[in-house]
């Protein structure tokens, strides 16, 4: 691929493939894409074509609306997300599907669909809507048919390349579901159905609240709160860690405020347990470092596990059905549910050898560590494409 001379002034992308030079033709999507309507498909039987609407595939029917592969687009709800249409298919009345004309290869104009900002055309002051006028009202540049199959190819090269690893990650995801509910004991159960080889012991039922101290934190006021110092946690600041996303702000107190609280309430300290009292209740957060931290007080539960339970196995522990269905049932029935320190002294926990913890959480830490490795490997790929997309178009 050739870079083009910001000084050059012609209709052509900054990116493309060498062997081309021709300027890029505006032209209107009426010009080269046939634009046709989705209908309903509820007098149709069962059968083995696929029905699509804008969020996907939706079941499938005896019949095709279309025996050529297509482009989906929305004309009410999702407009934003077009896809691929695979013939022979049926479209629902929500969704428009878009057909090239000749000499117009399908992967590029898929891939000129998905860079258009589509909400830009929202037509409506509610449920986003486009209609075919707009969709065929819109102006692209577009290269010779060769050069469109050479892009277009780059990008279903991509985009599959995009969804292997999504695969991957996917099934990494089920696999981690799949070892939390057989690595851990069900209810009732004294052993847990898969273990590692060399641990037969029964599991011991335990309550938290007899093992360690489960409290909180002396409250501070939001005067308080600085720009930077000592970092300070929300029950949010937790949720958005459990996604692997940043938070949208970070606040800090003074180091002088952080030990004159902390005389009161004690440093949380390395093994010790975070979890989220309000909001989205009962994520947890390993605290890995015994570097200083503080905290909202009551919408965070602290426990103090000073090295009791394997730091690793306590946080799983917290993630496995068992403990979310008991704070689950115990936050209160109303619209804003509350997981409680007198709660989280109750949060029953089941415990095998010290040993045997550490092999269990470390398992599943290194399963979490190859899963964020993949994200993020997907992550660079989507930004990739994100940014051919910016420089192989005019």
């Amino acid at each position: 691929m050739a870079k083009i001379d910001d000084s050059v002034k012609k209709k052509v992308p900054e990116l493309r493939f060498k062997g081309f030079t021709d300027e890029w033709e505006e032209r209107k999507f009426a010009d080269f894409i046939d634009v046709k309507s989705g209908k309903d498909y509820k007098h149709l039987n069962s059968g083995s074509i696929p029905v699509y609407g804008t969020g996907g595939y939706m079941l499938s029917v005896d019949r095709a609306l279309s025996d050529t592969d297509a482009i989906g687009i929305g004309r009410k709800g999702t407009i934003d997300k077009p896809y691929l249409l695979k013939a022979p298919f049926w479209t629902v009345d929500t969704l428009f599907y878009a057909v090239p004309k000749q000499n117009i290869d399908l992967q590029f104009s898929l891939s000129i669909f998905k860079k258009i900002n589509w909400k830009k055309f929202d037509e409506s002051t509610g449920v986003p809507s486009l209609s075919k006028t707009v969709i065929n009202s819109v102006s692209v540049s577009v290269p010779n048919f060769e050069e469109q199959q050479k892009i277009g190819s780059f990008f279903k090269q991509l985009d599959d390349t995009i969804a292997l690893h999504q695969h991957k990650l996917d099934l990494l995801k089920e696999q981690k579901k799949g070892y939390l509910q057989k690595m851990f004991p069900k209810n009732g159960a004294k052993v847990p159905e898969l273990r590692f080889a060399g641990f037969a012991d029964d599991w011991e039922e335990r309550k938290l609240g007899d093992m360690m101290d489960v409290t909180s934190v002396k409250r501070i006021h939001q005067s308080d709160w600085t720009n930077s110092g000592i970092r300070f946690l929300r029950a949010r600041d937790i949720v958005s860690a459990a996604k692997n996303e940043e938070p949208s702000d970070y606040l800090y107190i003074s180091e002088e405020k952080y030990n004159e609280y902390s005389k009161i309430s004690g440093k949380v300290s390395q093994g010790d347990l975070l979890v989220t009292g309000v909001g989205s209740i009962g994520v947890p957060l390993l605290i890995t470092d015994d570097n200083p931290i503080y905290f909202k007080d009551g919408n965070i539960i602290w426990f103090k596990n000073e090295h009791k339970i394997d730091g690793n196995f306590f946080y799983y522990s917290f993630i496995n059905n068992k403990i979310q269905k008991y704070i689950r049932d115990v936050a209160g029935i109303g619209t804003v549910g509350t997981y409680t320190i007198d709660s989280g002294k109750k949060t029953p926990i089941s415990l095998p050898t010290y040993d045997e913890q550490i092999k269990i959480g470390s398992f599943f830490k290194q399963l979490d560590d190859t899963i964020a490795l993949h994200q993020r490997k997907l992550d660079l790929l989507k930004e990739q494409k994100k940014g051919f997309l910016q420089k192989m178009f005019v």
